[in-house]
């Protein structure tokens, strides 16, 4: 395993960072999702990310069973706050109730006394930014987490936040967005100013939903258990990517893997960390095999002549709009 600074901070966290967000508590049983986790930690990653609202609050509860008794500095956990966590209208957003109220709720279900980094699951247009990053300042120091991120901001929306983080003297060093082959929408805009301010991306969803894996194929119905057919598991977000354009141009890549000594999730995860901003790339599994397969892609540099014809390959069904950064106009 390797690792990297997150954002200008002295914190190190590996390149292959381990989600749950679609199997812990939800898609996989208890006894899979700590064999899982057992296989991240057996391949060398460190940094484990989740978030309060996962699986209705139970994905934070299986990983805090699952990481009890290993060695807590040994560990980067992050965790989130924004999405609904009950039925209340202050159950959810980034206000001073919900997040001083959620932090204690995912540290005890954590079983930790701190989170390494505490992260705004979106921006919240219903709440003054000051407010929020206020209560991250007091989250911060009293010693309920090291470091703040954010997740899916706009980069007007980093830079404002950042500059109220240097005013309170906590730590803002990180985003969380969606980023592969496929979705590129941060390139234009949020990294640049992420590099200015010294933030990292730690980026979700390098296979593209599995998308990227090869497995699914033009004019088949996607396999019997795959992610596409379980609407629990995120069969909403991969539909975008399902038709038989982007499909054709996937199976493209798959001499190319072979060419690198690759599989193909191997190559999509490769792929993200040749940006140098970002520092981590989150995989999540159903089965302790694919962490051991995907944790292969740390370390690899791929050349400059296979990037161009990866990007000559899938640049026609590429998403680069910067507006796809963005979070609901009202709380949910």
């Amino acid at each position: 395993m390797e690792f990297r600074h997150l954002g200008r901070s002295g914190l190190m966290v590996s390149e292959i960072s381990y989600g749950n967000w679609i199997t812990h508590g939800s898609q996989v049983e208890e006894e899979a999702a700590v064999a899982c986790v057992r296989a991240a930690l057996d391949s060398g990653i460190t940094t484990f990310d989740t978030a309060d609202v996962y699986a209705g609050t139970r994905a934070e509860s299986v990983l805090g069973r699952a990481l009890k008794g290993e060695r807590r500095e040994g560990l980067e956990i992050f965790t989130k706050v924004y999405w609904p966590t009950g039925p209340g209208r202050n159950d959810r957003g980034l206000s001073r109730k919900h997040i001083m109220e959620s932090i204690d709720g995912s540290l005890r279900r954590l079983q930790t006394d701190h989170v390494d980094l505490y992260q705004a699951h979106r921006y919240d247009f219903s709440t003054p930014l000051e407010e929020t990053m206020e209560a991250f300042a007091d989250v911060v120091h009293a010693g309920k987490a090291h470091y703040i991120g954010v997740s899916e901001w706009t980069a007007s929306q980093l830079r404002e936040a950042h500059a109220l983080a240097r005013e309170l003297r906590i730590p803002l060093i990180s985003n969380q967005p969606q980023y592969s082959m496929l979705w590129r929408v941060i390139e234009t805009e949020v990294i640049p100013a992420s590099e200015e301010l010294g933030v990292s991306q730690i980026v979700w969803s390098p296979i593209a939903q599995g998308v990227l894996s090869g497995k699914y194929l033009p004019g088949q119905p996607p396999p019997a258990g795959s992610r596409a057919t379980d609407e629990k598991s995120g069969a909403n977000f991969i539909a975008r990517f399902l038709n038989d354009e982007v499909l054709t141009r996937v199976q493209r890549l798959k001499p190319l893997a072979e060419q690198a000594g690759l599989t193909m999730p191997q190559l999509a995860v490769a792929w993200v960390l040749q940006n140098p901003n970002v520092a981590s790339a989150i995989v999540g599994a159903s089965r302790p095999e694919q962490v051991h397969d995907n944790v292969k892609a740390a370390g690899v540099k791929l050349d400059a002549g296979l990037l161009k014809a990866i990007d000559e390959i899938v640049e026609p069904v590429t998403e680069r709009d910067p507006a796809k950064t963005e979070s609901p106009a009202q709380r949910p």
